[in-house]
C-alpha cells in the first residue's frame, strides 16, 4: 500500500497563483493488488491543480484482486481546487475501484474531472476490463451530504459491457462547484443545451398514408451525448451552487 499527505499553503495572491501537483506511480501504471491512498489539504485563500502526467493505466488483474485508489481533499474558505487528470484506462481483465471524498466549507470552489476509456484501443481492447468502480461524494460542514454518486461497470448479467456501451468509448462526469465558479456553471448550462439541440435536432417528416415515417429520415446515435444538472443546497431557492455535466463519446 501507497500512502501519501499533500498540504496547500498560501504561495502567492489567490487570484494570480496556483500550486500545480502532478501525481506519479511507479512503472507508468496500477498493477493488481496496488492500494494507493493520498490525502490533500488545501489552505484558506489557495488554488491548487492536481493532474496527471499520463492516462493512469490499470494493468491486468491477477485472479480476484482488486487495485484501488483513495483519495480525501480538503478544501478551506475561499480556496480553490481542481482535480483534473488523464483518463483511466483499464487493461483487459482489469479490477479496480477508486474513492474520492472532498470536504468543503461554505465558500470553497471545487472543479472534479472523472472519466474513463473503453480500454487499449490499439490491442483491440474495449470494454474488456471486469469490474470498475468510482465514487466521488463531497460534503459540507458537519459532514452534511452535497454530492454521492458511483460509477460502476463490471462484466455479467445477460450481456457484456461492451453490447451495453454500443459505440461509445469515453465516459466522463464533470462537478464545477462554488461560488467563484458561478460564471463558469453558467456557461457550460448555455453551451450543452445549445450542442445537444443541434445533436438530438430530429428534421420534420411526413406522414405516409399508412401513419409510416419518410425512410429518408432515419434516427442515428449521436456521436457525442451530454447532459448538464444542477446539484447542492441553493438549487431550491434558484440559485444554482453547482452543475455536474455528463458525457458519451465515440
Amino acid at each position: 500500500m501507497e500512502k501519501g499527505k499533500v498540504v496547500v499553503e498560501k504561495v502567492g495572491p489567490s487570484d494570480t497563483d496556483a500550486a500545480w501537483i502532478y501525481s506519479l506511480t511507479y512503472g507508468g501504471g496500477i498493477v493488481s493488488g496496488d492500494s494507493i491512498s493520498v490525502e490533500f489539504t488545501v489552505g484558506d485563500g489557495c488554488t491548487a491543480v492536481l493532474t496527471t502526467q499520463a492516462s493512469t493505466k490499470v494493468y491486468k488483474s491477477m485472479g480476484s484482486n482488486c487495485s484501488e485508489q483513495v483519495l480525501e481533499a480538503r478544501i478551506g474558505s475561499g480556496s480553490l481546487f481542481a482535480l483534473i487528470p488523464d483518463p483511466v484506462t483499464c487493461f483487459s481483465t482489469a479490477r479496480y475501484s477508486q474513492k474520492q471524498v472532498f470536504r468543503v466549507v461554505s465558500d470553497s470552489s471545487l472543479v472534479i474531472v472523472d472519466w474513463f476509456t473503453s480500454g487499449r484501443h490499439e490491442s483491440g481492447e474495449k470494454w474488456d476490463f471486469e469490474h470498475y468502480r468510482s465514487t466521488n461524494h463531497i460534503f459540507s460542514e458537519g459532514d452534511q451530504p452535497v454530492f454521492l454518486d458511483t460509477v460502476l461497470l463490471e462484466q455479467g448479467g445477460a450481456t457484456r459491457i461492451a453490447e451495453r456501451m454500443h459505440d461509445y468509448q469515453v465516459i466522463a462526469m464533470v462537478i464545477i462547484y462554488g461560488p467563484k465558479l458561478k460564471h463558469v456553471q453558467d456557461q457550460v448550462q448555455e453551451n450543452v443545451k445549445k450542442m445537444m439541440s443541434q445533436q438530438l435536432y430530429v428534421p420534420s417528416t411526413r406522414l405516409g398514408r399508412h401513419g409510416k415515417t419518410n425512410s429518408d429520415h432515419c434516427l442515428t446515435r449521436p456521436a457525442f451525448i451530454a447532459s448538464c444538472s444542477v446539484f447542492g443546497p441553493k438549487v431550491l431557492t434558484y440559485d444554482l451552487s453547482a452543475t455536474m455535466l455528463l458525457l458519451e463519446i465515440v
